[in-house]
């Protein structure tokens, strides 16, 4: 544990002088690629609402009729007062929701368990539900803008690791307010993009071999 927290403050003081030299890195981070007709639409779980918007996108643009998401763990005590104070519903639940309120069927949905804490978690848990369904061979991944460069590279190497032929598709989803030209001028946008980079380097040197 000491030798990843001395790790993640020398790379963190690397990535910060590197940053603030390079207006560009917010462009970096997004990774976009041209969307094509695929067996399902991958949304992952964290900011919800850029992210079903733009599937819902997809989905009724017809590039695919089936979407996938992972089932997040839900809030318990006092962690689950502050973050809902209305209803137990998680962070996969609202996204969900708002789909099907958007005219997606909910037959069209796929909800996986596995309370995942991670985009890690999702790729695995993911990867093993494609497993079971060759049908399945492109995907359409949906997160984020700032968040699309990492979520590619572990979906990516997930199927590399297992030699499973899946295509993944990189969508990132502008209904934010990220601007990968000017993150800079904002104080929020600085630290996403700071912890991006912090956990691409990450991902890198610890997770990468786990999955």
């Amino acid at each position: 544990m000491r030798q990843r927290i001395f790790f993640c403050s020398i790379v963190l003081i690397i990535i910060i002088a590197y940053i603030v030299s390079c207006r560009r890195a917010g462009q970096w981070l997004v990774n976009e690629d041209e969307p094509v007709r695929a067996d399902a639409i991958v949304i992952l779980m964290g900011s919800v609402y850029d992210r079903v918007l733009k599937a819902s996108d997809l989905y009724h643009q017809g590039f695919s009729n089936n979407i996938i998401m992972v089932e997040t763990r839900q809030f318990e005590g006092d962690e689950y007062k502050e973050v809902n104070r209305f209803a137990n519903i998680s962070n996969t639940g609202q996204t969900r929701n708002i789909a099907v309120s958007l005219g997606v069927n909910p037959d069209s949905i796929t909800v996986l368990p596995g309370g995942a804490k991670s985009t890690h978690m999702e790729a695995t848990i993911i990867r093993e539900y494609i497993a079971g369904k060759p049908e399945i061979d492109t995907i359409l991944l949906v997160s984020s803008a700032e968040h699309t460069r990492r979520a590619s590279l572990i979906f990516k190497s997930a199927f590399v690791k297992t030699g499973m032929p899946v295509k993944v598709v990189s969508i990132p989803s502008y209904y934010s307010d990220f601007n990968a030209e000017k993150w800079w001028k904002s104080r929020k946008q600085v630290k996403e993009v700071l912890m991006e980079y912090l956990k691409i380097s990450d991902f890198y040197v610890f997770d990468r071999r786990k999955l």
